[in-house]
């Protein structure tokens, strides 16, 4: 009878170790198969790259806050299932350069980076260490074709097939920022413009731009909750 103190101090002793472990790599499977379900053609290296996503971002969000604390345990589906909403509406083809702006902690460039490797990716954002965050994310994930840089939108001289991004400030002024940006070759099913992640009612908004705009409702391609109020608004230019 003595001896069973002693094994079972030690059994619970080597559970922290066991248990966080096991705990993460079921919520990575679990987020894969969120993904998987949307995008079941993702070739292996995709997989392992959207996988990694989940240990990558808890460890630099501890030290950067890029995505709200609350947010990072729904990484895969408010963040990169979001991202990945706008290859619901446009698949990006080889040779295609793509501006993400106010790219804050990679998104959306960074899974749609993941999901489009012939395509260039140029992430840009004001914030010195949220673009060090994305630097140091893409590089281990040899995101060969992603660009991360510390600059305002407005001061890019750089054109582009398309502009990403998500909900940075008003669609007005945010066409103002980059409509000098978009180059005038196209070669996409969608000319040349902005893809722009919105949610809510934007009546009011859309009705400040003058350029024509299209909505796509994310709820046509996404069954989640959360996408229920989200859009993609495709601005041509």
């Amino acid at each position: 009878m003595g001896n069973f103190p002693f094994y079972g101090f030690c059994f619970i002793c080597l559970l922290p170790d066991i248990w966080p472990d096991y705990t993460y790599k079921t919520k990575t499977k679990d987020f894969m198969e969120l993904i998987n379900k949307y995008f079941p053609d993702l070739t292996e290296s995709q997989k392992e790259k959207m996988t990694r996503l989940e240990e990558l971002y808890q460890f630099w969000n501890a030290r950067v806050n890029v995505i709200s604390r609350q947010d990072i345990d729904t990484l895969y589906e408010r963040h990169v299932l979001h991202s990945l909403g706008i290859a619901k509406v446009l698949q990006f083809k080889s040779g295609t350069s793509i501006l993400d702006v106010g790219t804050g902690g990679g998104f959306p460039g960074i899974p749609l980076a993941i999901l489009f490797p012939e395509a260039q990716f140029h992430l840009v954002d004001s914030i010195g260490k949220k673009i060090r965050v994305v630097q140091e994310i893409a590089t281990a994930l040899n995101l060969t074709n992603v660009k991360a840089e510390q600059v305002r939108a407005e001061r890019l001289d750089d054109t582009y097939e398309f502009v990403v991004s998500r909900a940075v400030t008003r669609l007005e002024p945010f066409v103002g920022w980059v409509q000098k940006n978009i180059n005038r070759n196209s070669f996409h099913s969608l000319r040349n413009g902005i893809l722009y992640l919105k949610g809510g009612d934007l009546t009011e908004e859309l009705s400040e731009v003058k350029q024509k705009t299209k909505i796509y409702e994310l709820s046509d391609y996404f069954t989640e909750d959360f996408f229920e109020t989200k859009k993609v608004v495709y601005v041509p230019l």
